[in-house]
């Protein structure tokens, strides 16, 4: 069977989240188109794959498994509707914001055990989805590990669009950044959140100098890569490269644990630095087990499980699933976005028969 997926976005930042299973989808003979539910990403394709241009599309070439790097998805699209996360529980509502089911899935494709145990424990609640933990797509380029080998060691800053945890919005560390970047004792990378306001990405360019590069991308493994620490604050990048066994210093994080060296005064910053780059054995012990908690998978490849995953639920007799609920206010409102309005609704999970 020749099957046909589609790729659901809402934000810049879920290309790179669907570009790994495009890549295997293709590999595999299978057709895959992207649809946004926002404007904003359709200026990157078509570098970045096939786009559709509307629901009317959608509805045309009709697909049997939608993956969705969103919250929600239109649940008039046809197809299974699988959620593959837009990133791990970064803890920004004290660990509850990732969670919340609202009615739209038919199967979670978990990173780990971090998201697979809160989701299976919803699943038991509701019954109308189901759990299989495969690893995240994103993750897949950063396997296998590489060693870092920098002359002078590289400090990569990743900070969040949120204003309470925001270190990019705190001038104060801004301004400790750029002294750190004058004295040529190590170089940075920086990088922020796409939702970031306009005027703080403008401040981060005004610090480019030779030892302070500011990369405006949501390609973020690169970066992963070439840096010896990070430098961060709540974000769901934190997670991400730490997977890598590298040490990350947080400023104020909401929910800190061992894994992390958490700081709370300018004057900690540049200590904290040199600690973390010492790599100190307790701490990457710390770091291990929590890189195992949210993803195990170091194979880099989550995203044939993903695909693995959805072809054989697709197939399944899911008479044991409830029907969703009728969910209203959620449905008019993904209604009112896309401009298209119907009745047309699947309480369901999708099925097609082999």
């Amino acid at each position: 069977m020749k099957y046909r997926f589609l790729i659901f976005i809402n934000h810049d930042y879920a290309i790179p989240i669907g570009k790994p299973l495009q890549e295997e989808i293709l590999k595999r003979g299978y057709e895959v188109k992207w649809f946004s539910g926002m404007e904003e990403p359709k200026k990157l394709f078509p570098e970045n794959g096939q786009l559709l241009d509307s629901v009317e599309e959608v509805m045309t070439y009709d697909p049997h498994i939608v993956f969705a790097a969103t919250d929600t998805v239109p649940d008039f699209f046809p197809g299974l509707k699988v959620q593959i996360f837009h990133g791990f529980p970064a803890n920004k509502r004290k660990g509850t914001d990732q969670f919340v089911i609202r009615h739209f899935f038919d199967l979670y494709c978990t990173q780990g055990p971090s998201s697979t145990g809160p989701f299976k424990k919803q699943q038991q609640k509701y019954q109308s989805f189901e759990v299989m933990e495969t690893g995240w797509s994103k993750m897949d380029p950063l396997f296998p590990l590489e060693t870092t080998r920098n002359e002078k060691p590289v400090i990569l800053i990743s900070s969040t669009f949120t204003r309470y945890y925001s270190l990019a919005l705190i001038e104060e560390v801004v301004n400790e950044i750029e002294r750190l970047s004058n004295t040529g004792k190590y170089k940075f990378l920086a990088t922020l959140h796409p939702k970031i306001d306009d005027s703080v990405r403008q401040r981060f360019r005004e610090l480019e100098n030779e030892n302070f590069e500011f990369h405006d991308t949501t390609n973020l493994i690169p970066l992963f890569k070439q840096a010896d620490i990070m430098f961060s604050d709540t974000t769901s990048a934190i997670i991400e490269f730490l997977l890598q066994r590298k040490p990350v210093v947080t400023f104020n994080n909401n929910m800190p644990g061992p894994y992390l060296i958490d700081i709370h005064k300018i004057s900690e910053i540049e200590p904290a630095f040199d600690k973390a780059l010492k790599y100190p054995e307790e701490l990457i012990k710390e770091i291990d087990s929590f890189a195992k908690f949210s993803q195990p998978y170091e194979d880099g490849e989550s995203s044939k499980r993903v695909i693995d995953s959805s072809i054989e639920f697709l197939h399944r007799d899911k008479s044991y699933l409830k029907k969703k609920p009728a969910n209203l206010i959620r449905k008019y409102k993904i209604r009112k976005q896309l401009g298209y309005w119907t009745l047309k609704t699947y309480h369901k999970a999708w099925t097609v028969k082999e």
